[in-house]
C-alpha cells in the first residue's frame, strides 16, 4: 500500500460542496491499494503511521506520534498514489489495485484505524473529492508497504 501523510492543523473534504470528514490537529493521509496487496499490507500501514514520530515535543524535536498528541486521522483513497509517468506524458495507473479491491481494502484500512485511533474520518471512496488543508512544518512523507513477492 502506498500513502503520502501530511501533518495538519487542520483538514477538511468536501463532497459536492459538502464536508463529508473533518480534523483538527493530526495526520491527512491519502492511501492507495496497490495490485497484489492484501489486509497483512493495510496492517502494516496503518502500525507504522501511528507510531510514526513526526509532532514535536516540548524541545521541538519530533518526537511524539499521532497518538501521543491525540491527533486526528483523515483517510482519503487516492489511486492516483500511483502513476506511472514513464511511458509519456499520460499517467498509468495499473499498479493500483481494481477497484472493487481497491474499496475493501481501504474499508478494512478505515474499520481498523476506527479500533485503533479514537478520531478518524474519512472522504469518500472513489468520488470527486475537494481536499483542504492547512499543512502544519511543512511536514509531507510519503510511505510505501510494498506488496508481497
Amino acid at each position: 500500500m502506498m500513502s503520502v501523510l501530511q501533518r495538519v492543523r487542520e483538514a477538511r473534504v468536501e463532497v459536492d460542496g459538502e464536508v463529508v470528514g473533518r480534523i483538527g490537529q493530526g495526520l491527512l493521509v491519502l492511501v492507495c491499494a496497490e495490485r497484489g496487496d492484501t489486509e497483512a499490507e493495510a496492517h502494516r500501514l496503518l502500525a507504522k503511521l501511528l507510531k510514526l514520530r513526526v509532532f514535536a515535543d516540548d524541545a521541538g524535536k519530533m518526537n511524539r506520534s499521532v497518538q501521543d498528541v491525540g491527533g486526528g486521522l483523515l483517510l482519503v483513497s487516492q489511486f492516483t498514489l500511483v502513476a506511472d509517468t514513464r511511458g509519456g506524458n499520460r499517467p498509468s495507473f495499473t499498479d493500483a489495485a481494481a477497484p472493487q479491491d481497491g474499496r475493501r481494502l481501504f474499508d478494512h484500512f478505515v474499520d481498523q484505524a476506527r479500533l485503533q485511533h479514537p478520531v478518524v474520518q474519512t472522504g469518500r471512496f472513489a468520488a470527486e473529492m475537494q481536499v483542504h488543508l492547512i499543512n502544519d512544518g511543512p511536514i509531507t512523507i510519503p510511505l510505501r508497504i510494498p506488496p508481497p513477492g
